[in-house]
C-alpha cells in the first residue's frame, strides 16, 4: 500500500496491542525498561538469558524477516551484560551478543543488520567450549553503527564517531572519527566546530513528541473508514 488506509482507532488499538505485548511478554525478561519505550513489533524482538537493561525513550524495531535479539550466555552469576542507555534506536535484524559486557550509552543508533559481540564464542584450539576470556564492548555516547556492521571484542568507540555500513571493527575508534571498511579504518574526523543535534535533543520532551505523532496521526487518517480500509486490505489498488 502506498498509505495507511486504517481508521484512526484502528491504529490506537494497533499500538495498544503492541504495548501490551510488550510489557506482559517482553518486558518480564529485562532486568529494566525505561519509561516512554517505542517498540515496534516486540513480538518479533527476543531476549535470551541475563542481566538486560535498557533506558528511558528506547526505540527498538522488530520485522518478522529481521529478529532482534538480545542475548546473555554466560556461567557466570555476577556479570553486567547489556547495558542500554537512553534515547537508543536499534534497527530490526540487530544482534547483541553478550559473554560478559556490552554498554550502549546514550543517544546510539544501531542501524539494521548490526552485530556486537564481546566474545569469540569458541577457542581457536578446543573449538567445544567457549574460550574463558572475555573483552567488554563500549559505544560511547551518540555513536551510529551503520547496516550490517560487526562490532568486535574488546573494542571501544569513541562519542559521536560513525561506523560505516558494512564495516568490520576490531580495534578501538576514537571520538568523533568516520570508520569504515574490513578491517575498519578512520577515513576522516568530525568538524569539531559543528554542532551535532542528538536524539535526545530532539525527542527529550516525549509528552510533546506524543501528542505531536498522535495529532499527526488523527489529521493524517481522519478520512479513513473502516469499509474502505477493508476493501484495501482485500483488494489493493494503486491509490494514494
Amino acid at each position: 500500500m502506498r498509505k495507511d488506509h486504517r481508521p484512526y482507532w484502528i491504529k490506537k488499538i494497533w499500538f495498544g496491542c503492541q504495548r501490551f505485548y510488550l510489557y506482559h511478554f517482553l518486558a518480564p525478561h529485562l532486568d529494566r525498561l525505561g519509561k516512554n519505550p517505542f517498540v515496534v513489533k516486540p513480538w518479533h524482538i527476543e531476549i535470551f538469558g541475563a542481566p538486560v537493561t535498557i533506558g528511558d525513550n528506547i526505540t527498538l524495531l522488530g520485522a518478522s524477516d529481521k529478529k532482534t535479539r538480545l542475548t546473555v550466555w554466560s556461567e557466570k552469576q555476577e556479570l553486567q551484560g547489556i547495558d542500554i542507555g537512553d534515547h537508543v534506536l536499534i534497527s530490526p535484524g540487530v544482534r547483541i551478543s553478550a559473554a560478559s559486557a556490552i554498554t550502549i550509552s546514550d543517544n546510539c543508533m544501531l542501524a539494521s543488520n548490526v552485530y556486537i559481540t564481546d566474545s569469540d564464542w569458541h577457542g581457536i584450539y578446543d573449538r567445544s567450549l567457549p574460550p574463558s576470556d572475555v573483552f567488554p564492548v563500549t559505544l560511547e555516547e551518540n555513536v551510529w553503527i551503520g547496516d550490517s556492521a560487526i562490532i568486535c571484542k574488546g573494542v571501544t568507540i569513541g562519542r559521536n564517531s560513525i561506523i560505516g555500513a558494512g564495516a568490520v571493527v576490531s580495534s578501538n575508534v576514537p571520538e568523533n572519527a568516520v570508520a569504515a571498511g574490513n578491517p575498519a579504518e578512520i577515513i576522516k574526523y568530525l568538524d569539531p566546530e559543528k554542532k551535532i543535534t542528538t536524539r535526545r535533543d530532539r525527542f527529550s520532551d516525549a509528552d510533546t513528541f506524543d501528542m505531536l505523532l498522535d495529532s499527526q496521526e488523527r489529521n493524517l487518517l481522519k478520512n479513513n473508514t473502516f469499509l474502505g480500509w477493508l476493501k484495501q486490505l482485500l483488494f489493493p489498488t494503486k491509490s494514494v
